[in-house]
């Protein structure tokens, strides 16, 4: 099928990781959501933004519309493509597929009985990951064989795969709860330990004694090290010393400085809020577990200590003792004693360096997205 993958409202809850991409961008379990169509043989196009749609360009003659955020199941692809036009799915309140016109509501749709996950907000991008995970993994490694693993690791179970060039040594992996999956040439140092699910990315890297546990995605392209629980690095970012990263969801282009820590429980034990993009307030999220949400090109100074349920925007530095206030705005340069504005320009340099350390550039297409939010 030729799909259109379509922003809906809930990309706005979804920023700031949503202002440098579509929602079909994002990463849950091993794979984009995209990747999660074209790794089952369909062409996918993007409605989004206007500022993001030269990156991620729309498909003409799309032979259905889905939701950006649904993770899609052979079910749920079945009864999409069965739809004729002016017909569309839903699931609960959520139009999750259409042909024609999108409903305005759910009234006249047909409800998906099957099981489907939507990424809708942040926190569904770790919720979701443990079911991503065993879902891609099992669609990525039937019919294939995996590397070999390193005599010199323990490993706990038979849910593991390594690509061709990906490399484990003298560490423990436990796939018992949950697969573990390494991309082309990822590598896991000594002496680490890992209880998965894991999703290792292309040329990823797990520093030397790291700790993960809780199903963890680190996309394409990261080093990462000390204590990681139950989070999502969209990849190309670094977390590569000690400190604890839990219940977290980063974007690209990121810097966690040595000794960051992330608190994901509030003390009370309570209901964790965090900032709302839409409502320009602190929302109840439903969630005791919530960390730090953190958009592109967004840096941490060593030993930052952020609070339970911190929303960082795009291309912001934070530093400092104490804690930085619970969200911090894009473009913000700054910490606990107060931010200033970060200069486009210097913010661009600052991107153009770091990419430039992975063989790329910010282009005049990265420029301008950068520019818009």
């Amino acid at each position: 099928m030729r799909i259109q993958l379509v922003d809906s409202s809930n990309r706005n809850h979804l920023l700031p990781l949503t202002f440098t991409r579509p929602v079909s961008a994002l990463r849950c379990g091993i794979l984009s959501i995209a990747e999660k169509y074209t790794k089952r043989g369909h062409e996918v196009g993007n409605e989004t933004q206007d500022y993001l749609q030269r990156k991620f360009p729309s498909i003409a003659d799309a032979t259905v519309c889905v939701d950006g955020g649904v993770c899609p199941t052979d079910e749920f692809l079945a009864a999409a493509a069965a739809l004729m036009s002016g017909q569309s799915l839903c699931k609960g309140e959520l139009v999750v597929a259409w042909k024609g016109e999108k409903p305005s509501d759910t009234a006249g749709s047909t409800c998906f009985e099957g099981p489907l996950n939507v990424v809708a907000r942040p926190w569904d991008i770790w919720g979701l990951n443990a079911a991503e995970l065993e879902a891609d993994f099992d669609l990525l490694t039937t019919g294939r064989k995996s590397a070999p693993v390193d005599p010199t690791c323990t490993v706990i179970g038979d849910r593991i795969f390594l690509e061709e060039g990906a490399k484990a040594t003298a560490s423990i992996l436990n796939t018992t709860t949950g697969p573990i999956y390494l991309a082309k040439n990822a590598e896991i140092m000594e002496g680490c330990v890992v209880r998965g699910g894991l999703a290792l990315g292309a040329h990823s890297a797990l520093k030397l004694g790291t700790k993960i546990y809780g199903a963890t995605t680190l996309g394409p392209h990261c080093k990462v090290g000390g204590e990681v629980n139950n989070s999502v690095i969209l990849g190309y970012s670094n977390k590569g010393h000690d400190g604890f990263l839990g219940n977290s969801a980063l974007g690209e282009w990121c810097n966690i400085g040595a000794d960051t820590n992330n608190s994901n429980l509030k003390n009370n034990y309570d209901e964790v809020k965090v900032w709302s993009y839409v409502s320009k307030r602190f929302a109840k999220t439903g969630q005791q577990f919530c960390g730090l949400i953190m958009g592109d090109h967004s840096k941490s100074g060593i030993n930052t200590m952020f609070n339970t349920g911190t929303v960082v925007g795009v291309s912001a530095n934070v530093y400092g003792a104490g804690f930085p206030r619970n969200f911090i705005a894009s473009f913000s340069w700054g910490g606990p004693q107060g931010t200033m504005e970060y200069k486009l320009d210097k913010a661009l340099d600052t991107a153009n360096r770091m990419m430039q350390r992975r063989g790329l550039a910010v282009d005049e297409v990265e420029q301008e997205i950068l520019q818009s939010v």
